[in-house]
């Protein structure tokens, strides 16, 4: 099966795939960018590697995955998701699979403020969340909290900690004066432990199986900011998988919610009374997939051969234990451009 995945930059969710699938074996794996020196043209996981047009995204993407004879179709990046799925009926007259969340999941788990708000309104616990139009928005808002953009926040890219009120306007208004719309959420201290979950569930709703990652913060690449009384996490997640029941079965109940028909990953920590608190919810695969595949839950060849209907279903048991990551280097004499 030949499957193609947009977006590959290094140390990201398209490389991370990339190594779910050569993992399971039986899949031809192409790439393309629209950088030439991202870290996947490089990649011997890749067959073969392709740049594309940034201006004319969606059509070099059609044209050169008729070129390769692409069966399948994944985004490695959150801003390629969004792109796909809304030109989803193009792909699907072209005879490929899109793997991703439907549409309507995509839009609305993009946009914080709405989703953290449908999530409230079924009665699910969230921090305190509140969207910004300008800094005196904040004004009642109980500090400390984080400030961050309403959409395009993975990898914790924009986030701040505000542990005052001025501290939160001036982090809005930076936002804002960069062509941001920004949210505020009460800050949930990680001391009671912070977990990255996969849930994924099957295009009729119905839920295939959920893993559940307790985050290790003893090394640098997992910490984007940390201070006197708070942290901040990065995108580069890695730590203790276990079974974690309770986590996962609210993550579950979110997947049910938000009508998720795909992947979906959840980030949250234990709040002082004890409950799973999300804080970022993603209507896609995570970039902690290959640990996931590592453990025996390899949520993506599942997904594809659930999909296609090909291949003999794969298991999604785990292997317990701790899980870690870190930094790949490579050389070239010449960045890929496009042909």
């Amino acid at each position: 099966m030949k499957v193609m995945i947009a977006g590959i930059a290094g140390a990201s969710l398209g490389t991370e795939i990339a190594k779910s699938l050569r993992l399971a074996g039986g899949y031809t794996i192409y790439g393309c960018d629209i950088s030439g020196l991202a870290y996947g043209h490089f990649d011997p996981n890749f067959t073969q590697t392709d740049v594309l047009d940034r201006d004319n995204y969606i059509t070099a993407l059609r044209q050169v995955c008729a070129h390769r004879g692409i069966d399948v179709l994944i985004a490695g990046a959150e801003k390629t998701m969004s792109l796909i799925s809304a030109h989803a009926m193009q792909f699907e007259a072209d005879d490929i699979q899109i793997c991703q969340n439907n549409a309507n999941v995509v839009e609305v788990c993009s946009h914080k403020a709405r989703c953290f708000e449908m999530l409230a309104q079924d009665g699910i616990a969230i921090p305190k969340t509140r969207l910004l139009q300008t800094p005196g928005d904040l004004d009642g808002f109980k500090m400390p909290c984080i400030i961050k953009p309403a959409t395009d926040s993975g990898g914790s890219a924009y986030v701040f900690f505000a542990a005052t009120p001025g501290d939160a306007k001036l982090y809005c208004s930076y936002l804002i004066a960069n062509g941001q719309i920004p949210v505020a959420q009460s800050y949930v201290p990680h001391d009671a432990g912070e977990f990255t979950i996969g849930v994924l569930s099957l295009p009729d709703g119905s839920i295939a199986g959920s893993i559940a990652l307790r985050r290790s913060f003893e090394s640098k690449l997992s910490v984007s900011a940390q201070g006197d009384g708070f942290l901040i996490s990065s995108g580069i997640s890695q730590g203790e998988i276990r079974n974690f029941a309770r986590v996962r079965r609210t993550a579950e109940t979110i997947a049910l919610a938000v009508g998720s028909t795909g992947p979906l990953n959840i980030q949250g920590r234990i709040a002082p009374d004890g409950k799973f608190m999300p804080f970022e919810i993603n209507p896609r695969f995570s970039a902690s997939t290959y640990l996931r595949a590592m453990a025996g839950f390899n949520e993506i060849d599942y997904f594809i051969k659930h999909v296609s209907k090909s291949g003999v279903q794969p298991s999604l048991s785990i292997r317990e234990g701790w899980y870690m990551r870190s930094l790949d280097e490579t050389f070239t004499e010449q960045r890929k451009d496009i042909e």
